[in-house]
């Protein structure tokens, strides 16, 4: 092996190169653990279910089980990337590397488009939510705030950011964990006013496990996969995990159980203690389900743990937000003063570039419609796709280039190679057909439409003022691993 050769394959082993990257590696097992955990919980679930509950009935269960495995397969592929390459901003990286220096630069912008649209929605529900408690304090002032106070978080330090991801995930875990409690206490003992008709029954006696036929359920795919967005969350701590080589295999191998309890395991509760019937779209499934079951305070905790989802998922995208631009900036995609981190190692400007871009969520809490935030969340939808595609893609071609002797092979290989990874590409690309069909959602790619055109104005002009950012992969191939 040449010495070259030695130095990428030092690189391509991840401590140094994410080391060198200036961040702290403030990000602990404990942390990283949660942040995994909470990524799969969000506003989807909690909100979101009783639409999809109210289209699919017990099936959605089904849904959500099959999209969740897809889900395994791409953190799978994530994690074989990250332990052949920790990076922040892996996506972006993996992409740059496998595909070229274009699709780096699409895919680095888009993730960043994913959460700043996905921050604008969060803001509005949380000051919704707020509303629960304090109607006659307006929106957009309970917006600011919340986006204000997430903005000092995420500039002091990422130990901090950590810690308050931390809790915010607890909240939701203690409460779902609770939620399910109750449920199999109710289901078991008979207690409280759903006592009398709470039964497994509920999952097929009315009009089926597929009452509206196998079609409809397939329609909800689209808003289960926008649940699990943020999943991939973990990618990007990458560069500041204390110990990625423990820390992210575990973090990613637990994923089927978090999926099994939070998801199908609740759902599967909540539909036997209620009928699928009596949920209706807007309204949360789990504060129908409360309601039934008579706990007076209820519909409170219930409005308090979204609360939580909400805050987290715009906690989530500031802190990603920031280092993707980083990510781009060192790549030369990006204007050069967002590389600069700040005294305590945060990338300030970028988060705060962001931040800007987030607020206008709060301006549109005078104006926007009720259709706007369905419309908001398929566009983070499609860029989530986007997203999740690139690392499948960049996966398969990692696998040949090791088998092809050119790069080392990871420490955290993902179970059934390749074929996994084009499992999830068919059916990455079967939701985008749903989304395509569906006259509601298919603005999204409309918009998307429009995204791609203007980076695609944006890469010529860059290539033209820097023609070695079209040349640049990172890092470069090896010619051999002997």
């Amino acid at each position: 092996m040449t010495s070259a050769q030695v130095d990428t394959s030092e690189k391509s082993s991840g401590t140094s190169e994410a080391s060198e990257e200036g961040y702290e590696r403030g990000l602990g097992s404990r942390q990283v653990q949660m942040i995994a955990i909470g990524g799969a919980i969000g506003v989807g679930l909690f909100l979101g279910a009783g639409a999809n509950i109210a289209k699919a009935g017990p099936s959605l269960i089904l849904m959500y089980a099959l999209a969740g495995a897809i889900v395994f397969f791409i953190m799978r592929a994530l994690g074989e990337l990250l332990l052949y390459r920790p990076v922040s901003g892996s996506f972006a990286e993996y992409s740059r590397e496998f595909l070229g220096p274009f699709f780096g630069y699409f895919t680095g912008w888009t993730y960043w488009l994913m959460w700043v649209v996905t921050g604008m929605a969060e803001l509005t529900a949380a000051a919704i939510y707020v509303n629960y408690w304090f109607p006659s304090v307006p929106q957009w002032v309970t917006a600011l705030v919340f986006l204000v106070i997430l903005f000092g978080v995420n500039l002091i330090s990422v130990k901090v950011f950590g810690e308050l991801e931390f809790w915010f995930s607890m909240v939701k875990v203690t409460a779902l964990i609770g939620m399910i409690v109750i449920g199999l206490g109710v289901l078991t003992f008979g207690f409280s006013a759903a006592g009398d008709t709470a039964s497994v029954a509920n999952l097929y006696q009315f009009d089926g496990f597929f009452p509206k036929g196998v079609g409809s359920s397939l329609m909800t795919l689209q808003g289960v996969m926008f649940a699990y967005l943020a999943v991939e969350l973990v990618g990007v701590t990458a560069g500041e995990s204390e110990n990625p080589e423990k820390t992210l295999p575990k973090a990613i191998n637990t994923l089927p159980w978090r999926i099994a309890l939070f998801y199908v395991g609740a759902l599967t509760v909540i539909l036997c203690v209620v009928k699928w019937t009596e949920f209706a779209p807007g309204v949360s499934p789990f504060v129908a389900a409360f309601a039934k079951i008579g706990i007076p305070a209820g519909a409170g905790i219930v409005n308090f743990v979204v609360l939580t989802a909400a805050l987290s998922s715009c906690n989530s995208g500031m802190y990603s937000t920031g280092r993707m631009l980083r990510n781009l900036a060192d790549s030369g995609e990006a204007p050069a003063v967002f590389r600069k981190l700040s005294a305590s190692k945060t990338p300030a400007l970028g988060i705060t570039v962001s931040v800007l871009f987030m607020g206008i969520g709060v301006i549109l809490n005078y104006v926007v419609p009720e259709k706007a935030f369905g419309y908001v969340t398929s566009v983070a939808t499609a860029a989530g796709i986007w997203t999740w595609l690139m690392i499948l893609i960049s996966h398969v071609l990692y696998r040949r280039a090791v088998d092809a002797g050119r790069l080392p092979a990871s420490a955290f290989p993902a179970p059934g190679g390749a074929k996994c990874s084009w499992i999830a590409i068919a059916f990455l690309l079967f939701v985008t057909c749903l989304i395509a069909y569906d006259a509601d959602s298919r603005v999204c790619l409309y918009v998307m439409a429009g995204w791609a055109a203007a980076l695609g104005v944006g890469w010529l002009v860059l290539k033209n003022r820097n023609p070695e950012v079209a040349e640049r992969r990172a890092p470069a191939p090896l010619e051999k691993v002997n």
